[in-house]
């Protein structure tokens, strides 16, 4: 079977379940996003560390994880509610969610409170996670312009905003674990 089928030739792509829509429908987008943030997140997990330890072997396990978990949310939203293979995925649910939360608890115990806004960077490893915090809301707005005019699951908007703090706790951890401090934000007023 080759790579190129010729069938998208035409501006046009396929959801699951044979529905033929536009590459620029509003479905397309989000879960193009999705599939953004997904290479945001193996690019991290494929980064040179500053330090090892048990932080980078539970951040590199966590992120592969969440790399199959959004792969599930982007079949779920390359499937339209009441198509025809509806039935042969798997869709992001309520314990997707508590895990994440989960995580959160756990990563950012780790980290000291916040006292101030945080820039992007510090270490490599941080800033990465930050650039997935950032396209990881680029992918919720764009699932939140979706579901005014198409059915959207309610897990997968909830799912999106605890992974972006998900993504955020763990870039400043990423930064004490290696320690770096976090880059504070200084108002210019």
């Amino acid at each position: 079977m080759k790579l190129y089928t010729k069938t998208g030739d035409d501006g046009s792509t396929g959801l699951f379940g044979s529905q033929r829509v536009q590459k620029d429908d509003p479905r397309i987008v989000a879960f193009g996003s999705v599939d953004e943030l997904n290479a945001c997140v193996g690019l991290t997990a494929a980064a040179d560390y500053e330090k090892g330890g048990a932080f980078e072997a539970t951040l590199k396990e966590m992120l592969g994880k969440l790399q199959s978990q959004l792969f599930t949310l982007g079949a779920d939203l390359a499937t339209v509610p009441g198509s025809k293979h509806e039935d042969k995925i798997t869709r992001i649910g309520a314990s997707d969610i508590s895990q994440l939360e989960s995580w959160i608890d756990e990563i950012d115990a780790g980290n000291e409170p916040m006292k101030n806004f945080v820039l992007p960077g510090g270490t490599e490893v941080a800033a990465r996670l930050h650039l997935a915090r950032t396209v990881c809301r680029r992918a919720e707005r764009d699932v939140i312009s979706l579901s005014k005019n198409q059915s959207v699951s309610e897990y997968v908007k909830i799912y999106l905003n605890r992974l972006s703090d998900l993504l955020f706790a763990l870039a400043r951890r990423a930064n004490k674990e290696a320690g770096v401090d976090d880059i504070p934000w200084i108002s210019n007023k």
